[in-house]
């Protein structure tokens, strides 16, 4: 059985990180989940990728990163995490739980940056090999609240620095891509209790399992 890909995406302080682990906590104690299950994140998921991440990411008043040079980097990272880990662990029918993949890419470095999106969508055909995602969790939050969020936990990387604009265009790259891949894409507000959110999360992610096979029946009314 190929396994499958499930992506959390989303703007600064949606949620992703905090929500995946909630979700494989919770895939983890039910008892009808029958195949292996691995988190993994862009960038940083391979020991290449925590290096660019590191580059990607710091705030350490050196030379800054253009660009161009930010969206290759990003697809140097997918391309290594694809090649050593995404695709070794779906052929052995791993469901994966990814926290950003392509998506971010095109929000990010396309809406946000101003990017050609062209240009954007080669880099991923390139990096992936094809590869797309079996299901993506847009949590959605409003772009304030988020930045808000991410200032009460302290330190801010590099991208969670940028201005305002920027973070308004990356969310409008993740609206402009829900509407146009909703047989992929499934928005979650995000701007709502942490529990409320992993309880929407957990029945959309367990009604797909079970449509993908991937549930003992007799379990999965659950």
């Amino acid at each position: 059985m190929k396994g499958k890909l499930i992506v959390f995406e989303g703007v600064e302080g949606a949620g992703k990180t905090t929500q995946m682990q909630r979700l494989i906590q919770f895939l983890q104690a039910s008892c009808f989940l029958r195949v292996r299950l691995v988190t993994t994140r862009e960038p940083g998921g391979t020991e290449l990728g925590r290096g660019l991440r590191h580059l990607l990411l710091k705030q350490d008043g050196g030379e800054s990163v253009s660009d161009r040079a930010e969206l290759l980097m990003y697809a140097a990272d997918r391309a290594q995490h694809v090649e050593t880990f995404l695709k070794p662990e779906l052929s052995k029918g791993t469901i994966v739980l990814c926290d950003r993949f392509t998506d971010s890419t095109i929000a990010y470095q396309g809406y946000g940056r101003g990017l050609k999106l062209n240009l954007i969508k080669q880099l991923n055909d390139i990096a992936t090999g094809g590869l797309e995602s079996d299901l993506t969790l847009w949590l959605d939050i409003n772009v304030e609240a988020g930045l808000a969020r991410v200032k009460a936990r302290g330190e801010r990387d590099r991208i969670e620095q940028a201005d305002l604009q920027f973070h308004h265009l990356v969310q409008q790259g993740f609206t402009e891509l829900a509407e146009s891949n909703k047989s992929r894409i499934v928005r979650i507000n995000a701007d709502r209790p942490e529990y409320e959110v992993a309880q929407e999360i957990q029945t959309i992610v367990t009604r797909r399992l079970e449509a993908w096979g991937y549930l003992n029946n007799t379990n999965s009314e659950k």
